[in-house]
């Protein structure tokens, strides 16, 4: 192996993770301007809406952790979702001292419409990858997902 390969090879790792957080910008103009905007959403409000669609109900500490957002960002979008009457807080039926968020109906439809615009931004993004290569990289973003989940509150 030449100097220059071994060289780039030890910052493969860096580099993909560059290119990982490069990905998860870009993809946010097309989520915002078709998916988001078109329902008077911001990316936020989208994230957590998307998160209670998928798992029906959850605590906003809940979504802090699955969506990787900083508190104060999840607790705008939730105060915005129920203003807007998309969200609605209630006491946890398993621990009355819980409160969960779940979607409302006005929550659903919306949630209805954006479906198909972010079907539409998935075709989109995939369409150039062979079948083989999406489930390829649904493997590899699904075991990258569970390293993260599964990351040490104090490590590095």
């Amino acid at each position: 192996m030449t100097t220059a390969r071994k060289a780039a090879d030890d910052h493969l790792e860096l580099r993909s993770l560059i290119g990982l957080l490069k990905l998860a910008s870009l993809i946010n103009r097309p989520m915002l301007e078709n998916v988001a905007a078109p329902e008077s959403l911001s990316l936020n409000e989208l994230r957590v809406m998307m998160s209670l669609a998928g798992e029906g109900r959850a605590a906003a500490h809940d979504l802090v952790v699955v969506l990787g957002m900083h508190p104060m960002a999840v607790s705008r979008a939730v105060s915005a979702l129920r203003e807007d009457g998309r969200i609605v807080e209630a006491r946890d039926p398993e621990n009355r001292r819980r409160k969960v968020l779940a979607l409302t109906d006005a929550g659903w439809a919306a949630h209805g419409a954006m479906l198909p615009k972010a079907e539409q931004v998935a075709t989109r993004l995939f369409s150039a990858l062979s079948d083989g290569e999406r489930r390829t990289i649904r493997g590899l973003l699904e075991k990258l997902t569970a390293r993260l989940e599964d990351w040490p509150g104090d490590a590095a």
